[in-house]
């Protein structure tokens, strides 16, 4: 599935307006028509029922004059409450409210002077928000913010037009108060903000309505952002031949670890094995390498130099080059600590490696304030970083970067040339291409330490098997959080441990096969 801001939508209606000659009107015609159809389908015959519709003076509002006629041919009691006067309403809204007048339909103008008292919601069966629409860039305030107040203690069913009133269509931010729906119909694709907190949980059930644009409009804007579904990833992965054996799926080359932080490297490791890698090779500090061996079965360990017992020396890195002779792919940082040795190696590593590199944790805070090494490398690059490690990456708060997650990602994805998978609940990858992902699984049963050690193998194990770098962050992000649902599901949500998803990897792959 995909989804648009804001901007691209008005481009899409514009466009089919412009240079297809489909009248607005007639897209609103359709987005109200098909917004009431929806409402009835989820909430039961409203002939004979009570309907409040709440509607703003713009383009918004215009739906909610649709859908009043329609709920009103269909038998329903309906008053039409409007924030403002009659000729405040312009356009094509302004085409539909004389449309309601003149079917004698009960409208109640409501002005900030007479205030929200004259909005009687008492008898109400279903409230229908076409207050604010996706062109909120400020705090609800005035009136609009008592009557969004007033829906929400009203404890009626309530459909949102397009976005609940209030929601920032792009990044899911509350502005000040914000209707929280029980089904919200939006139009033509869904909005950016509909999927990403804290917003998200005031959409209800999601519903999408076609308006009619064409799909050369479609192609011509193109579909960049994308929803990660199961249904999307479906025939990323191959069946095996018969005759297949573990030269076949690629050899995961992982540097990790240091003092103290050994289980980084073990499930950095296992986590790869576990997605199929045909074979893997852990490097770790030399004096590390005991421990290790007897900890990871199934893969291999290299010792390298040190400076110090568990740290990397800065020589370590001729060691790694040559280990990284036939390997299908580097993952790089988990656990390897911020020591000046460590931060060596990275550095070199980025500018002189030929393999696909995977750089989490301490190798990303190896690059802050030396993002620039990220084009001097030879082959793709994904970054893993979570929203402190982004802030130390791109120079901004963690705020900044929270705020609007999906540029954040795609901003600094493009600017460097590498895909960037922003971790956190509704985990964000960007592409240098400016596409733009949203994953759709995982969630707070996520939050110990480990998981993203986890997410680093997986997309290296799946690199190494000949996925791209950003088919295997698609389909590594989404397995991830994947298999943290279903071991939360058998298990509970709380005191889910990060290798505990290791033992539900397997089982999911075959979801995935083409």
């Amino acid at each position: 599935m995909h989804f648009v801001t804001a901007e691209e939508m008005r481009r899409l209606d514009n466009k089919t307006i412009s240079e297809c000659g489909v009248p607005g009107v007639v897209l609103m015609e359709n987005a109200g028509r098909g917004a009431a159809v929806l409402a009835q389908e989820h909430f039961g015959l409203l002939t004979g029922r009570s309907i409040a519709v709440i509607s703003g003076r713009g383009n918004n509002g215009g739906d909610g004059f649709v859908m009043a006629r329609v709920f009103h041919g269909w038998g329903a009691h309906v008053r039409i409450y409007l924030l403002g006067s009659r000729d405040q309403v312009n356009g094509d809204a302004r085409i539909n409210l004389e449309i309601a007048f003149k079917l004698d339909l009960e409208i109640v103008e409501v002005s900030e002077d007479s205030g929200p008292d004259l909005i009687d919601l008492s008898n109400a069966d279903m409230i229908i928000d076409a207050i604010l629409g996706t062109g909120l860039n400020a705090e609800v305030r005035g009136l609009y913010r008592e009557v969004i107040d007033r829906i929400n203690k009203s404890g009626r069913t309530v459909v949102a037009v397009d976005v609940p009133s209030g929601l920032d269509s792009d990044t899911g931010r509350i502005w000040g108060s914000c209707v929280r729906a029980d089904l919200t119909v939006t139009f033509g694709l869904p909005k950016a903000g509909l999927f990403l907190p804290p917003g998200e949980v005031l959409v209800g059930r999601l519903e999408v309505v076609d308006i009619g644009i064409p799909p050369q409009v479609m192609a011509e804007i193109g579909q960049t952002r994308e929803l990660l579904l199961e249904d999307n990833l479906k025939g990323l992965l191959k069946s095996r031949d018969l005759d297949g054996h573990k030269g076949h799926y690629g050899h995961v080359l992982i540097v990790a670890g240091s003092t103290g932080k050994t289980g980084a490297a073990a499930l950095t490791s296992l986590a790869a094995a576990k997605s199929g890698a045909g074979l893997t090779t852990l490097a770790v500090p030399g004096s590390l390498n005991t421990v290790l061996e007897e900890k990871v079965t199934e893969v291999m360990t290299e010792p390298l130099p040190e400076s110090e017992p568990g740290y990397l020396a800065p020589n370590a890195i001729d060691r790694i080059l040559e280990l990284a002779e036939g390997k299908s792919v580097l993952a790089l940082g988990p656990g390897i600590s911020t020591q000046p040795g460590s931060i060596e190696v990275v550095r070199g590593l980025v500018e002189h490696c030929e393999l696909p590199l995977v750089i989490d944790a301490d190798g990303l805070n190896a690059l802050a304030g030396s993002t620039d090494l990220l084009k001097k490398a030879k082959r793709e690059v994904v970054l893993t970083p979570h929203p402190g490690e982004m802030s130390r990456l791109a120079g901004m708060t963690v705020i900044e970067i929270q705020s609007n997650r999906l540029s954040s990602a795609v901003d600094f994805a493009k600017a460097h040339g590498v895909v960037l998978i922003l971790k956190g609940y509704r985990t964000v990858i960007g592409v240098p291409d400016g596409r733009t992902f949203l994953n759709t699984t995982g969630g707070p049963h996520m939050a110990s330490g480990g998981m993203g050690d986890v997410l680093t193998g997986i997309v290296a194990g799946l690199v190494s098997q000949g996925l791209s770098v950003t088919d295997a962050s698609r389909l590594g992000v989404f397995i991830h959080g994947l298999a943290a649902d279903e071991a939360a599901a058998a298990k509970g949500p709380i005191g889910l441990l990060a290798s505990d998803l290791l033992a539900w990897l397997s089982g999911l792959w075959s979801r995935f096969i083409a």
